[in-house]
């Protein structure tokens, strides 16, 4: 008779804690399940930590050359027995009653087809530093931009396959690409409850942040291209004429061409963008359109009042007087500043493809904000949202608006009257891509930082290597 559950570890070089994991599958109060044990090439010890283990008839130990996670995923499905899957990566360890507690939510309800846990975080020694826990899906959850974790989530295996497992083209991988298909064809959940310990050091995938973004950005580009209808996009750029030390910003120059000259350039190689605004109310910068781009079919530039371009008005003023002015009415609108100069044509194409997966209304492009934020209350300094104790929460996240991308549809611009919907999801984008030009400061600081960086539209995943923002 067949295990219910496939329990998977895969390892590399992580000969110091795989016994650990081992044994936290081994220990569970839930013993139907099978153990499949992958080493994936690794140089230290693991091998033989893991052969110390041959002879239990519940271990299936696969010893392969390095393929890679995504790879070495496909090798556990291919293999495993069970009803459902789930991955432990070496590294971390079940609480005793992770399996039992999952396994009886899918049981409960055939048509669910992921859940996952909350967890701790423990130091390289095992001891707890914190644990993160998630909102709660059954009443608060209706935007799925917030994937689960890649690992010690637990999968109906007959979905995963029917889905085609996982896309060994992505080398870096936390879970996303299974993430977005589940939640297309399937129902999800998690449960509020920290079932296993992830244990932070520097050798975590998820510390990589630019190659996480990097990768989450082609796998949407890839499933937004073969599952989506990409909406007809009326791309805006507002332009002010704010001067720095006595220079324009929008006409200066790095590389070769001005700063609204590579604004205009990354919206136009845009996948996702249609057609493409340019809106001033400043003579000069008019004049310079007229005279550049008098010849682009797919831009139109507009002269705005100066009521429109003042810094007291809203943005859906603008926007309301670009769609007035155009000759039919698109699905979606991108509105892209010019202050901040390293947003590309692939994050513009990502914000438009992350609107269309998560089915939301709007979308801003933000950074992840750490604390933890004091507030004055007349007597003292009082953390924001708790955020200096000792459990993470999601609902307790702040995120800050970095300003350099807003998409909407125009049925929700429309209804909503503001560029904001209701239903509001997130880009979420590295220190390069935040980084704005607000100030004569931040201007002086992005000339020294263009002495040295190569094209941002030459590159897919441009990065700031000598400053860390």
């Amino acid at each position: 008779m067949n295990p219910l559950v496939t329990v998977y570890i895969t390892c590399y070089n992580y000969g110091e804690y795989v016994e650990k994991a081992i044994q936290s599958v081994l220990n569970q109060t839930y013993q139907n399940f099978e153990l499949i044990v992958i080493d994936d090439g690794s140089s230290d010890n693991s091998r033989e930590v893991i052969k110390a283990h041959e002879q239990n008839s519940r271990i299936q130990i696969i010893l392969q050359q390095n393929k890679g996670l995504n790879a070495t995923n496909n090798v556990a499905i291919k293999n495993a027995k069970g009803k459902y899957i789930i991955r432990l990566d070496a590294d971390d360890y079940f609480v005793p009653e992770a399996l039992g507690v999952m396994t009886s939510i899918l049981e409960s309800d055939p048509n669910l087809g992921l859940v996952f846990p909350d967890y701790y975080y423990v130091d390289i020694e095992g001891n707890k530093t914190g644990s993160h826990r998630r909102h709660f899906f059954d009443d608060e959850v209706t935007l799925y931009d917030q994937p689960a974790h890649g690992a010690c989530t637990m999968v109906r295996l007959e979905y995963l396959r029917e889905l085609d497992g996982y896309d060994e083209s992505f080398s870096c991988q936390d879970g996303f690409d299974l993430w977005i298909k589940f939640i297309k064809f399937h129902k999800v959940t998690n449960i509020n409850r920290p079932l296993f310990s992830y244990r932070q050091h520097n050798r975590n995938l998820s510390t990589n942040q630019n190659n996480i973004l990097e990768t989450r950005r082609k796998m949407k580009r890839k499933f937004s291209e073969k599952h989506l209808n990409p909406p007809d996009t009326l791309g805006i750029i507002p332009v002010r004429n704010r001067m720095y030390n006595g220079q324009s910003w929008p006409l200066f120059e790095y590389q070769g061409k001005n700063v609204l000259d590579h604004r205009i350039e990354s919206c136009l190689n845009s996948n996702n963008i249609n057609h493409l605004i340019v809106t001033s109310a400043d003579q000069e910068i008019l004049s310079y359109l007229n005279y550049n781009y008098k010849d682009e079919i797919r831009l139109t530039i507009l002269k705005r009042s100066k009521e429109l371009a003042s810094y007291d008005t809203k943005i859906d003023e603008t926007i309301r007087f670009a769609l007035k002015n155009f000759n039919k009415t698109p699905d979606a609108i991108a509105v892209v500043s010019i202050e901040y100069p390293f947003v590309n044509s692939n994050l513009i194409d990502e914000a438009l493809d992350t609107l269309m997966i998560f089915d939301s209304e709007s979308l801003i492009s933000v950074k992840s904000s750490k604390g933890p934020y004091y507030r004055h209350n007349g007597r003292t300094l009082k953390a924001i949202l708790d955020q200096d104790k000792y459990t993470s929460h999601e609902r307790e996240a702040l995120y800050q608006s970095v300003g350099g991308i807003m998409v909407s549809t125009v049925k929700a611009f429309s209804k909503n009257n503001s560029l904001i919907g209701e239903r509001v999801s997130h880009l979420l984008v590295n220190h390069e891509n935040s980084f704005g030009v607000l100030n004569e400061f931040q201007f002086e600081l992005f000339k020294l930082l263009v002495a040295t960086k190569r094209n941002p539209e030459k590159s897919e995943n441009p990065t700031l290597r000598s400053v860390d923002f």
